[in-house]
């Protein structure tokens, strides 16, 4: 039963992933909107000014837009692929099936990098996406997610015996 529920949470860590890519590219004039508002420190009345510049431009925020939708889909097939090596090895031995959970927690590896790394660490201290209402917003998504995709992390590398 704790295999099974290994599984499952990765394989959730794959949907999850996959969706917001997904979310993404079907609302990618949005999301542009959004990362060009996030990195031109737009709207800032709390700490008007920062230690480093704003970005803006119209290729940099696409490469931006790409690097984040990248990782999301990244992250999304290296969970699928953890998860289908799990499922596989369900019923092998305890070396075997903790081998077989490496894509997985690689997956929700680079999860953690999305939302803690960028979102929150780039995002929120150097961006100070906080101090808008939008930012502040997608800023606790990103803890959420961080928190979440950290707990499966946490829970699937425990080893079975």
């Amino acid at each position: 039963m704790t295999r099974l529920l290994k599984f499952s949470l990765i394989a959730f860590v794959s949907l999850f992933c996959l969706m917001y890519a997904a979310q993404n590219l079907v609302n990618l004039g949005p999301a542009y909107n959004f990362v060009l508002s996030v990195i031109s420190m737009a709207d800032h009345s709390a700490y008007p000014t920062s230690f480093g510049p704003a970005l803006g431009g119209s290729f940099l925020t696409w490469l931006i837009l790409a690097i984040i939708i990248g990782l999301e889909i990244l992250a999304g097939l290296l969970a699928g692929k953890g998860a289908m090596d799990m499922w596989n090895a369900r019923h092998e031995s305890a070396v075997e099936f903790n081998a077989a959970k490496h894509y997985g927690l690689m997956g929700c590896g680079v999860a953690l990098l999305i939302w803690f790394g960028l979102f929150s660490t780039i995002g929120g201290a150097y961006f100070q996406m906080w101090q808008t209402p939008l930012g502040s917003a997608a800023l606790a998504g990103a803890f959420q997610y961080s928190m979440l995709n950290g707990l499966v992390l946490l829970v699937v590398s425990q080893p079975d015996e």
